[in-house]
């Protein structure tokens, strides 16, 4: 299975460096690119081109970590920010978008009601996506 082209959605949680290293990991074996991308999701009653500097001021953040990590990693890797209104169409949309080959997600332990939760955008992106999609969750707690 060749592995040329990697989405990783990033949101500054700390399963970002598992997922990115993990992307990097591959395309520098692959000889591959790995495209980081970080959403903002705009309310409905907003705009979808909205300015909103705190969210924006954090993605820029977010997305400056992994093109640190990405140098260190000696990976050519390219980020960018996007608005939308929903995060699982915006990665899956990305994905056709740049025709990739894998979606690497990282994801939180989440518990709700005692249960496992895997929140809306993974299911989403499980069910929807193109290509081949992998999931780092982080350790439950």
């Amino acid at each position: 299975m060749k592995i040329s082209k990697i989405l990783v959605p990033i949101n500054g949680s700390a399963t970002d460096d598992d997922a990115i290293s993990l992307a990097c990991s591959i395309a520098k074996k692959e000889k591959g690119k790995v495209y980081a991308i970080y959403i903002i999701e705009v309310k409905r009653t907003l705009p979808l081109d909205a300015e909103i500097a705190p969210e924006v001021q954090k993605g820029e953040q977010v997305l400056d970590h992994a093109d640190l990590l990405a140098e260190k990693l000696a990976c050519d890797i390219e980020t960018e920010l996007l608005q939308a209104r929903e995060v699982g169409p915006a990665v899956v949309d990305e994905a056709i978008e740049r025709n990739v080959d894998l979606i690497i997600m990282g994801m939180r332990a989440k518990r709700r009601f005692g249960e496992f939760d895997l929140g809306s955008t993974a299911p989403y992106v499980l069910k929807n996506a193109p290509c081949r999609v992998w999931i780092c969750r982080a350790p439950l707690t």
